[in-house]
């Protein structure tokens, strides 16, 4: 795939787990992703972004996954003969007990998703397992696997496995004393009976196999994305979550008395502790000297992984690598310390206070140090990246040195046209941009264009001069030169406002899915723990869009557009 900056194309920004297509098991999968990215082709698009696609825990976030390298079950196209050793027989008996009605609706229902995936892939390991004794070559292919991927999987199948033993609860730190380390429960194991350990081993063996099936349907995905001249975007988070397997199993590179986020922030309105403290997104902070006695392999590692399944990837929160948010306590103490005072809440931490770390931005010195620092770790990761590219999510409140050094290390950065401003107040066009950079109206975490109209138009909202002049800011961007009384989304903003964007000089132009088709749903909203968080999926199945008569002309109108800016 040829995705250098040196030809400009457009992308699609969509949550796997959004798409729908007939037959699906409740979420979006990888049949569906080939069905999208088939639609995205024959618009002219070039380029899919997704979310990551690490395994996820309790609440459904894939930026809280609980293992930086194994991938999602429910990500798999499972059906009859997919894998190879799922039956049809074993899907319908399986299928049979589900309410699929209801899971094939416009909300992903987690719990029920995951139970009927887990049923179908056991069953598929049922099948596996007769099979590789008699088929030396699957069983090879198996063995080989294992033994590539053994620095992160042996550690990932024995936390899977301590899982299990404990709810399926992936909070390591209330499980028994005796299994809360790898060597404690290393020994906890050895003292079990025959029957156990052997139980124990199998159903290590169980989480190998879906990694493997996983990994290589993953690859499939890529090969047919490449057939239809379509690139995919990956996404490595900048933290890891603190109940995952790479914590449980690396505690020393981590310190875990920190957790890492974001400062205040006024823009969201939606949750007034973002607004006071900061986003505290709980991930712990890296030991970044531990980890440079090992050569950074664990980073290493998690850029090689992505690397073979993605075409380019993103890492969220760039900025990390420079320097971090940290707060003294985890989020579930965010409510305690909401009504505090900055003296009260000094009182209750005996002193520590969230701050940047390593360093503040207070001085030069210390400016260079953060940006010397940050640009030793991510040359590390372009080292592991080979010939793929990356793009670094800038976003948020971003020190003057960052944006330089990503250009100088070849990272595009982000351009939120809204947000591009000079010192004099204009708004940048899109010809000033520079050409390593990704251009877009909102991320995963932000209001749809098409719900902002709404808010500032259409409904009356104490937010609704902020969200107006947001609109402004863009229409300005689009050379709109002023909005009539009664303005109509339609007729007056949306053609213009696509057009500015792919026009621009950037060598990438991502529109979230719901901005393309001008929808309102949102897939997350930073700093809550909403229900609808990662669960709302397209209004219809992707074969949908591709009939519906006036997605078409839209799209067709999209398609002018991306041949006339040179990015088909």
């Amino acid at each position: 795939m040829d995705v250098t900056p040196d030809k400009r194309i457009a992308g699609v920004l969509t949550p796997l787990f959004a798409l729908r297509r007939e037959g699906d098991l409740g979420i979006g999968d990888l049949a569906s992703l080939r069905e999208f990215i088939d639609w995205c082709a024959g618009i002219g698009f070039k380029l899919v972004q997704l979310l990551p696609i690490n395994e996820t825990g309790g609440d459904n976030s894939p930026y809280n996954a609980i293992s930086a390298m194994a991938i999602e079950p429910t990500t798999l196209h499972l059906g009859p003969g997919s894998p190879e050793d799922l039956s049809e027989q074993d899907f319908d008996h399986v299928l049979s007990t589900a309410k699929l009605k209801k899971l094939r609706s416009t909300t992903v229902h987690y719990r029920a998703v995951r139970k009927l995936t887990r049923a179908l892939l056991e069953k598929a390991f049922e099948s596996f397992e007769a099979r590789q004794r008699n088929d030396k070559v699957t069983a090879q292919r198996f063995a080989e696997f294992c033994a590539k991927e053994h620095a992160w999987l042996g550690d990932y199948v024995f936390f899977r496995a301590l899982m299990e033993e404990n709810r399926g609860s992936e909070a390591w730190d209330h499980w028994p004393e005796e299994q809360q380390s790898i060597p404690a429960a290393r020994q906890w194991l050895e003292a079990q009976s025959t029957e156990a350990q052997e139980r124990f081993v199998k159903r290590e063996q169980f989480f190998r196999y879906v990694q493997w099936i996983a990994y290589g349907q993953w690859i499939e995905a890529k090969a047919f994305a490449e057939k239809r001249g379509v690139a995919l975007m990956g996404d490595i988070p900048f933290g890891v979550s603190y109940y995952s397997a790479d914590v449980f199993a690396r505690r020393d590179q981590f310190a875990l008395d920190w957790s890492g986020g974001a400062p205040p922030e006024p823009y969201f309105k939606d949750d007034e502790f973002t607004q006071k403290w900061g986003q505290n997104w709980g991930i712990p902070l890296y030991n970044w000297g531990a980890m440079r006695g090992t050569n950074f392999d664990w980073w290493r590692q998690r850029v090689r992984r992505v690397r073979r399944i993605f075409h380019l990837f993103r890492i969220d929160h760039v900025l990390g690598f420079y320097r971090i948010y940290a707060f003294p306590w985890r989020p579930q103490r965010n409510p305690e310390f909401l009504p505090l005072s900055w003296n009260e809440m000094l009182q209750r931490t005996g002193g520590r206070f969230p701050h940047y770390a390593p360093r503040e931005d207070s001085t030069p010195e210390n400016c260079d140090a953060n940006r010397r620092e940050g640009e030793e770790y991510l040359r590390m990761a372009l080292e592991a990246a080979e010939s793929t590219r990356l793009v670094g999510e800038d976003l948020g409140t971003v020190p003057s040195y960052v944006r330089p050094s990503l250009q100088s290390l070849g990272i595009a950065g982000f351009k939120i046209p809204q947000w591009e401003i000079s010192s004099d107040g204009r708004i940048t066009p899109g010809s000033e941009y520079q050409r390593l950079s990704v251009t877009t109206y909102a991320t995963h975490d932000h209001k749809p264009v098409r719900a902002m109209w709404d808010e500032a138009f259409e409904h009356q909202t104490t937010t609704r001069d902020q969200v107006r002049e947001e609109l402004n800011k863009v229409a300005r961007f689009a050379r709109i030169d002023s909005l009539p009384d009664n303005p109509d989304f339609e007729r007056d903003f949306y053609g213009p406002a696509m057009k500015a964007l792919f026009r621009s000089d950037s060598w990438i132009a991502i529109v979230m899915i719901t901005d393309l088709l001008a929808r309102k749903e949102r897939f997350n909203v930073p700093g809550t723990a909403s229900d609808s968080n990662w669960s709302r999926r397209m209004h219809m199945t992707v074969a949908r869009l591709g009939s519906s008569r006036s997605l078409r002309h839209r799209m067709k109108t999209i398609k002018d557009m991306l041949l006339e800016t040179g990015r088909a």
